[in-house]
């Protein structure tokens, strides 16, 4: 039976708890979701009849700060993967060193299957019934998987309505005209692109001499190949749910974004081969970047890989069993806590400003996200060499710390 999400999430906390002796007492806590919330909702179809969809909103933990984590919509969503996430958000903000905790929601359903109106439908009523939990002070969602800007809107309008005045920081990643920031579609991507160049600067590789494979063109993979490809790294392969592709020469990036949106896909663009997604992550790349969903370096994959460094830029991508492979056969891995930090510190600008009703220029917010990614790096970098660990090993030691010793600053209630 393959492992879930959270069975790894989990895993990966008590590998990094008992490597940092944490106190028992503090795993009991820090080991399981504060709060979980279950919703079965019904929604008008275009065509008359009702459908009935399941939603969540987990909340990891909200010791330093509002219950922070995106909105997933995808066909696969489970409790068990929305736990995951939350706790993986736990461990991202406190390592970026920003005041929220970690949540996540999701609702099972395939949103390219339903239309506009239908949608609108789907998000106005989920966000009713997650309400709740929900809050500018309490739990502040933003985009995911299968959900953007617009559904952020909707998903702000409902709750504003339901308040009687505009709420804009009690979602992010919503439209500049309703409050969002500037730089926070790009901001995961820029962050992943930030740390790949440092990480090859640390192994002494130069941007021109790395070559980049991207699983998953979506927002964080596409964005995170045109960064790579303007700093000079030459991106050979990308994939997204319809196939990858493979061109040794490099693939012109700024020209495959608009070409792909065109098409639907990566697959077929002129020049490139079709290669499989397995082939994609153990081709012949200094760098691999899976940016789509879990688990998909497995143990396997991790044994035939030939890339001298895994940056995750999707949350949960590496098997432990494939940590452990890539370990020892020396591959270094920035992981997804601190590589793919780049939305959620936006999301956090994002959510100053709506506070302050002051805005900051794009300019203002690149320098402060790349700032606070080279901080977190510089960090974890001189952990993991001077603990002699990984650097997710090193990673999670700092993050846990945080989020321990806010608890136990404040106590155990009553």
């Amino acid at each position: 039976m393959a492992i879930s999400a959270f069975d790894v999430a989990q895993q990966q906390f008590d590998a990094a708890a008992e490597a940092m002796g944490l106190d028992l007492s503090m795993r009991e806590v820090l080991r399981v979701p504060q709060r979980e919330l279950i919703v079965n909702f019904p929604v008008r179809m275009d065509k008359g009849p009702v459908r009935v969809f399941t939603g969540y909103r987990v909340q990891h933990n909200i010791t330093r700060g509002p219950a922070k984590g995106g909105l997933r919509y995808h066909p696969a969503v489970t409790l068990d993967e929305v736990r995951a996430l939350a706790m993986w958000m736990s461990w991202k903000t406190a390592l970026m060193g920003i005041p929220f905790g970690g949540a996540k929601g999701g609702v099972v359903c395939a949103p390219e299957t339903l239309s506009d109106r239908e949608l609108e439908n789907l998000t106005r009523r989920y966000a009713t019934e997650i309400a709740i939990l929900v809050g500018p002070h309490s739990d502040i969602p933003a985009p995911d998987v299968g959900t953007n800007a617009q559904v952020m809107a909707w998903f702000m309008d409902t709750m504003s309505m339901h308040a009687g005045y505009s709420m804009p920081a009690v979602i992010t990643g919503k439209p500049i005209p309703v409050g969002g920031s500037l730089g926070r579609m790009e901001a995961t991507g820029r962050g992943v692109a930030t740390v790949t160049v440092e990480a090859l600067e640390h192994m002494g590789i130069e941007p021109a001499d790395a070559s980049i494979a991207v699983q998953g063109f979506g927002n964080v993979g596409s964005i995170s190949a045109l960064l790579l490809s303007r700093k000079g790294c030459k991106v050979v392969g990308v994939s997204d749910v319809h196939g990858a592709i493979w061109d040794p020469a490099g693939l012109d990036i700024e020209d495959l974004i608009p070409w792909s949106r065109m098409h639907k896909t990566v697959v077929g663009y002129p020049g490139s081969s079709p290669v499989s997604n397995a082939e994609l992550l153990t081709g012949n790349a200094t760098v691999v970047v899976p940016a789509a969903l879990e688990g998909v370096i497995t143990t396997e994959i991790a044994r035939e890989a030939r890339c001298k460094l895994v940056v995750e830029g999707a949350n949960g991508p590496t098997a432990p069993d494939a940590d452990q492979v890539l370990k020892e056969r020396g591959i270094m891995l920035v992981p997804d806590i601190l590589a793919n930090a780049g939305g959620v510190v936006v999301s956090y600008f994002e959510w100053v400003q709506d506070l302050q009703a002051f805005f900051w220029e794009e300019s203002e917010i690149n320098g402060r996200l790349e700032a606070l990614m080279h901080r977190a790096f510089a960090q974890v970098w001189g952990v993991a060499h001077e603990s002699n660990t990984s650097l997710r090993e090193a990673a999670y030691s700092l993050a846990l710390d945080k989020v321990a010793q806010a608890t136990l600053v404040r106590g155990i209630y009553p």
